[in-house]
C-alpha cells in the first residue's frame, strides 16, 4: 500500500532530548506518527504519516464504551555504524493479528504493519537515544470509531504507530525486583482475553498493582484465574524460574501472554546448554524450592525491560529472597546476549534482527 507523508510544520517540531540519561519510559514522542484505516466494504484506505497530535474521536465511538482496542510493543536500535535495527517485528505482526482476531478486529497485513513502522522510524531516526540501556519504543495500536452504543464489532478501526525514546523499564535499571504473589484478584482466565495484547487485561491489573507498591514491591505475579494456585505472569512480563541447568516457564495455555522476548529466551537458554520446561507449577512449589535453594534464580521477560532480575518473592505475607538477592550468572548472560544482539554488540546467529 503506497504510504502518502504528509508535510511536518515548523511549529510542529518538538525539542529533541538534550540528555539521554534522563530518559524515562513513555513520556516523550516524537514529531511523527503513522495511521491507516479500515472501513466496512473498503478494506484498508488512507495510510499516511503525519504529525504526532490527537485524534478527534466522536463520544460514542465504540473503544470507549467497550474497549475494542489491542496493541503491541517493539523497539528499534542505532547501531555504533549508524543502520537501524529492529527485533523480530514479524513476530509482533503476527501476534498483534492473534490479537485482532481475538477482539473481532480487521487483520493487518503484515506488510503494512511492517511497511508503516519501517517508514516511520527511518523518518524519524534522529529521535533514537545511543546510549546503553536506552532505545526507540514503538506503539503499534488499533481501535474501533464507530460511533455507536451497542455492544458489536466496530465497522471502522484506526490503526497507528506512535514512538517514544526510552530509558529503563525500571527506576532502578538492571536490579533485582520485587514482587508480590496476587492470590484474591485475577487478571485472566483460560478462555477469556489474557493471550491477546489488549487494554482491558491491564485495568484489570491496576488495583492489585497499586496494592503491591504500597507494600513495598515492584510488580504482581498472577496466578492462574481457577484456583489461583500455578503461576502465569507477571503484569508486564513472563516469568521464568532457574533450577541449575533448568529453566521453567508457564505454559501458553490460554491466559498469558506469548511474549516475543519469552520464545528469544527459550532458544536462547537451550543453545546454552539449559533445559527448558513449558509446564504448570504451583506457587507453593516455588516458595518451598526458592527456601531449599532448589531454586537458583529467577527472571521476567519482556520487551520493556528486556531480562529482569527477580530478588525477592512475598507470598501470603512470607517474603523469600532468591539466590541471596542478586543477579543471578543466567539472568547476567541473558540479558547481555539479548541486548547485545539488539544493539549489534553481538552476532545475531538467529536472524532475529531486522535492518533497515
Amino acid at each position: 500500500m503506497e504510504i502518502r507523508i504528509l508535510p511536518l510544520p515548523e511549529e510542529k517540531k518538538k525539542q529533541k532530548f538534550t540528555d539521554e540519561s534522563q530518559l524515562s519510559f513513555g513520556r516523550l514522542f516524537t514529531d511523527r506518527m503513522f495511521i491507516a484505516e479500515w472501513k466496512a466494504g473498503q478494506g484498508w484506505v488512507d495510510a499516511r504519516i503525519q504529525p504526532y497530535g490527537p485524534f478527534s474521536l466522536d463520544p460514542a465511538c465504540l473503544v470507549l464504551h467497550y474497549a475494542q482496542e489491542i496493541f503491541e510493543g517493539l523497539k528499534a536500535y542505532k547501531w555504533e555504524d549508524g543502520s537501524i535495527a529492529l527485533f523480530r517485528p514479524e513476530i509482533n505482526a503476527r501476534r498483534f493479528n492473534h490479537s485482532a482476531d481475538r477482539l473481532c478486529m480487521p487483520e493487518v497485513p503484515e506488510e503494512l504493519f511492517l511497511q508503516g513502522i519501517e517508514e516511520l522510524v527511518r523518518l524519524e531516526q534522529e529521535w533514537i537515544p545511543t546510549s546503553p540501556g536506552t532505545s526507540l519504543y514503538i506503539r503499534p495500536t488499533m481501535i474501533a470509531v464507530e460511533p455507536v452504543l451497542g455492544v458489536k464489532p466496530s465497522d471502522h478501526f484506526y490503526f497507528y504507530v506512535i514512538l517514544s525514546p526510552v530509558g529503563a523499564y525500571y527506576a532502578g535499571g538492571f536490579n533485582p525486583v520485587k514482587i508480590m504473589v496476587e492470590d484474591k484478584y485475577v487478571r485472566a482466565v483460560k478462555g477469556g482475553t489474557g493471550e491477546a495484547k489488549t487494554g482491558g487485561n491491564y485495568a484489570s491489573s491496576l488495583k492489585a498493582g497499586l496494592e503491591a507498591k504500597k507494600k513495598g514491591f515492584d510488580q504482581v505475579l498472577w496466578l492462574d484465574g481457577l484456583e489461583r494456585r500455578y503461576i502465569e505472569e507477571v503484569g508486564a512480563m513472563n516469568m521464568f524460574f532457574a533450577y541449575g541447568n533448568t529453566v521453567v516457564t508457564a505454559p501458553l495455555d490460554g491466559s498469558i501472554l506469548n511474549g516475543v522476548t519469552r520464545g528469544s529466551v527459550i532458544s536462547l537458554a537451550d543453545q546454552l546448554g539449559f533445559t527448558v520446561e513449558e509446564r504448570k507449577i504451583s506457587i507453593d512449589t516455588i516458595m518451598a524450592d526458592i527456601g531449599s535453594g532448589a531454586i537458583t534464580e529467577a527472571f521476567g521477560s519482556g520487551t520493556a525491560a528486556v531480562i529482569t532480575p527477580v530478588g525477592a518473592l512475598c507470598y501470603k505475607e512470607t517474603t523469600a529472597t532468591i539466590g541471596g538477592g542478586g543477579v543471578g550468572a543466567l539472568t547476567q548472560k541473558l540479558y547481555d546476549t539479548l541486548t547485545g544482539i539488539q544493539t549489534g554488540h553481538l552476532p545475531d546467529t538467529f536472524g532475529w534482527v531486522k535492518k533497515l
